[in-house]
């Protein structure tokens, strides 16, 4: 077979695509034809006509880091007068506004502030799911979680992790992957740390019963080689956590998104829509272990994100009813259910919503609206 069939048709009959296949399709600008078999990959796995969304909000609880990454518009430095931490009852405020629109995910991030103790955050989530238990804490990334285990005092990694799930936290996001490999990541987040850092955090909220998420930031200098390697790392860990029997379904979606070079200091061009599909469909191909892949419309736009559906994307991420970060990078595409309700149902699905561990809550039919737009309350 010419080009990428063959690869195309071992994928389609069940069988593990190879480092080396992965990188001949991240290569080839057979985009359609590369998306074409995403799809029909996703609809194995997902045969009804379903796509999900979660509504869940942000909480950016502090903006303070001391890792100073170049590509991040968003944090402030331990010293600036700009610096923030939100007071608990300002987050009780905007999880119970959550609550009222029937949300039920909490993506809790901000940076990886020194100046706050490990009790801070364990406090906080007791407190939480004192006040919302029923509330699900999808929070917190692995670069936060190492600098609770620098903070803690001589606590070990699974000790700072198994804290932290018995206070209340549900599930771990997969923010501040980038890429998974060393070079790009020196250059790019120097202070943040390896690769290795991010997974360790990912195997222990899995041997924990926690399920997580997998990103991918692009456009960062790297090369294909090493944006193959990062989508294996991950399938290699999600090969691990299925083959020990852990109480978690390990990465239960992965996410990819540009990397928004707007009012950071990593002065790179934006990739196109066209890298942005590639990336997806090569994803989902790659990724024969991961189950969800979520639209990235909050980068990409709610038309790209609809285009997304059909190549590879199962799912639409969530409402973000407040998100500071990406915005933070110049990129602001709020949107809210009825138009998620109306993308969906244009690219020929069904709307539905899920909560964190994606069991459907809701199935729209197809002239129900949402009950109630977002009102924010800053």
């Amino acid at each position: 077979m010419a080009g990428i069939d063959h690869i195309l048709e071992k994928s389609l009959r069940g069988e593990r695509i190879s480092f080396e296949d992965t990188m001949e399709l991240l290569a080839s600008d057979e985009i359609e034809k590369m998306g074409h078999a995403a799809n029909q990959i996703m609809l194995k796995k997902h045969p009804e006509p379903i796509t999900t969304f979660v509504v869940g909000r942000n909480v950016n609880y502090t903006n303070v880091c001391d890792v100073y990454c170049r590509f991040c518009a968003f944090y402030r430095s331990p010293k600036s007068k700009e610096g923030y931490v939100l007071e608990d009852d300002i987050i009780l405020r905007k999880i119970q506004e959550t609550i009222d629109v029937d949300g039920t995910e909490i993506l809790m991030q901000g940076g990886t502030n020194p100046n706050l103790p490990f009790s801070y955050y364990t406090d906080l989530l007791k407190k939480i799911k004192q006040h919302f238990p029923q509330i699900t804490m999808h929070s917190f990334s692995p670069a936060e979680i190492q600098k609770m285990k620098a903070v803690s005092e001589g606590l070990s990694l699974d000790e700072v992790v198994s804290q932290l799930h018995a206070a209340g936290l549900d599930s771990l996001p997969g923010g501040g992957a980038e890429i998974l490999d060393d070079r790009t990541r020196m250059k790019i987040s120097r202070l943040k740390g390896s690769w290795t850092d991010w997974m360790d955090v990912m195997k222990s909220a899995h041997r924990h019963g926690m399920n997580t998420t997998a990103t991918m930031v692009y456009g960062l200098g790297e090369t294909i080689e090493e944006r193959a390697l990062h989508m294996l790392r991950i399938r290699d860990a999600q090969d691990e956590c299925i083959a020990n029997g852990y109480n978690s379904e390990g990465f239960l979606a992965f996410i990819s998104w540009p990397f928004q070079p707007d009012n950071t200091n990593l002065k790179l061009e934006k990739a196109s829509p066209e890298e942005y599909l590639r990336i997806v469909a090569v994803s989902r191909i790659m990724l024969d272990n991961i189950k969800n892949f979520q639209s990235s419309w909050v980068t990409m736009g709610p038309e790209m994100g609809k285009l997304s559906l059909q190549y590879g994307c199962n799912d639409f991420g969530s409402t973000m009813i407040e998100e500071n970060v990406v915005s933070a990078a110049g990129t602001t595409h709020k949107v809210n259910i009825d138009l998620i309700l109306q993308l969906i149902r244009e690219a020929g699905k069904i709307p539905a919503q899920r909560d964190t561990k994606y069991n459907i809550l809701r199935v729209f039919n197809e002239h129900d609206k949402a009950e109630r737009d977002f009102v924010m309350q800053n």
